[in-house]
């Protein structure tokens, strides 16, 4: 017996999902864009915390267990983050500043990657950062890993 959504060989079935793909976006899609966005937001928070002069603000961006590269060495947890960065927040201006260039979300939209140009006080290109963020269980985006080059 066939039903009014078959044509017998699965054709109105195929033509419904078709049409309903075509016309709602993927939730996949949407899900990982807006998490890219969100993640591009945190970067743009996280780098104006160096410009405010405000290492406080700075550490709630960085997971409690984050791993920062200073050179080829870890420096493992946000207290050594601290210590290690404290003196880049000492003095009214900024010694550096950045921003993401590039977003990438994986598909679990629980971590995601930044990029972009480090510059240094005149503006000048003086490095690229790469970071990698974790959503974590209350919702917030936290840097995870970090490394400049």
């Amino acid at each position: 017996m066939r039903s009014r959504w078959s044509d017998g060989a699965g054709g109105g079935v195929a033509f419904l999902v078709l049409f309903a793909l075509s016309v709602y976006p993927s939730a996949g899609g949407g899900q990982i864009q807006g998490a890219a966005a969100a993640v591009e937001a945190r970067e743009i928070a996280f780098a104006k915390t160096m410009a405010d002069r405000d290492l406080d603000a700075f550490l709630t961006f960085v997971s409690p267990e984050a791993i920062f590269f200073n050179g080829n060495e870890p420096l493992r947890g946000r207290d050594a983050v601290a210590r290690a960065w404290a003196p880049f927040f000492e003095g009214a201006n900024a010694p550096f500043s950045w921003h993401p260039d590039t977003i990438e979300v994986l598909d679990s939209g629980h971590l995601a990657l930044s990029s972009g140009p480090v510059r240094g006080v005149s503006g000048e290109d003086i490095g690229r950062f790469n970071s990698i963020w974790r959503k974590d269980e209350d919702g917030q985006w936290r840097v995870v890993f970090d490394r400049g080059s």
